[in-house]
């Protein structure tokens, strides 16, 4: 007999390759990384439906997904309950938040996906279904167009995530390809930039006129709004 653990799948890692999956959605059938194509993907885990936190999360998101579509990205949740359960919550998620939820939700509720992306919850002993499964934790996975993960957050189930966080990192990330440029603490498009340690000093002043060198491996530089991703 071996051990529970060895069910489960490798953990997945900033730079690992997305797990791809054919599941059932609210839009119909998906191929994970055929759904990714071309494009950045924001992928969030829910518990289960008609739960009270996630209603106001994918109300959030739903109302801020015009931003995140200017900027390339698609988003998909994924629920652990049935894509015909999925249909009846999205029309109160709409009535309550005032909004038109377009992208798709996943039907995971033999948590398959969830066991894939390791979305599931092993410590907390409440956060299971009527059952006794346990359901997924609020997991949020940035991929981008090579299908590779560049960002995860896990939240517990009794705290609702922050939407705004999310678009701000996915700026982070698009302005850092385009420019090669990393961002400090609480940036937001239109802050200074840091410049990369991997460009050298003499390079930078070259690069950036304005380089403002507070130690050697502390170098910034204005990056206006209309350079970063949040210029669309």
């Amino acid at each position: 007999m071996g051990s529970a653990g060895e069910d489960r799948p490798a953990p997945l890692r900033l730079g690992s390759i997305a797990p791809n999956f054919k599941a059932d959605t609210t839009a119909g059938p998906i191929d994970f990384h055929e759904f990714i194509g071309d494009n950045w993907v924001v992928l969030f885990s829910h518990p289960e439906d008609y739960t009270p936190v996630c209603t106001t999360e994918l109300g959030a998101f739903a109302k801020l997904e015009p931003e995140f579509t200017k900027r390339g990205v698609k988003l998909i949740g994924l629920s652990a309950n049935t894509v015909d359960s999925h249909g009846g919550w999205v029309k109160d998620i709409n009535e309550i938040s005032q909004t038109n939820l377009r992208f798709p939700i996943i039907g995971d509720k033999e948590r398959k996906v969830a066991l894939a992306f390791d979305m599931l919850d092993h410590q907390d002993t409440t956060n299971v279904d009527q059952k006794g499964m346990a359901f997924t934790i609020r997991s949020v996975f940035i991929v981008d167009p090579k299908k590779t993960i560049r960002l995860i957050m896990s939240y517990p189930a009794s705290t609702g995530r922050n939407t705004a966080e999310v678009l701000r990192v996915v700026d982070s990330l698009q302005t850092g390809d385009k420019n090669k440029v990393t961002t400090p603490i609480n940036w937001v498009p239109g802050d200074d930039v840091i410049v990369h340690p991997s460009v050298k000093t003499e390079d930078a002043q070259k690069q950036y006129p304005d380089l403002k060198i507070v130690k050697p491996y502390l170098r910034f530089t204005p990056l206006p709004k209309e350079q970063t991703s949040a210029a669309v």
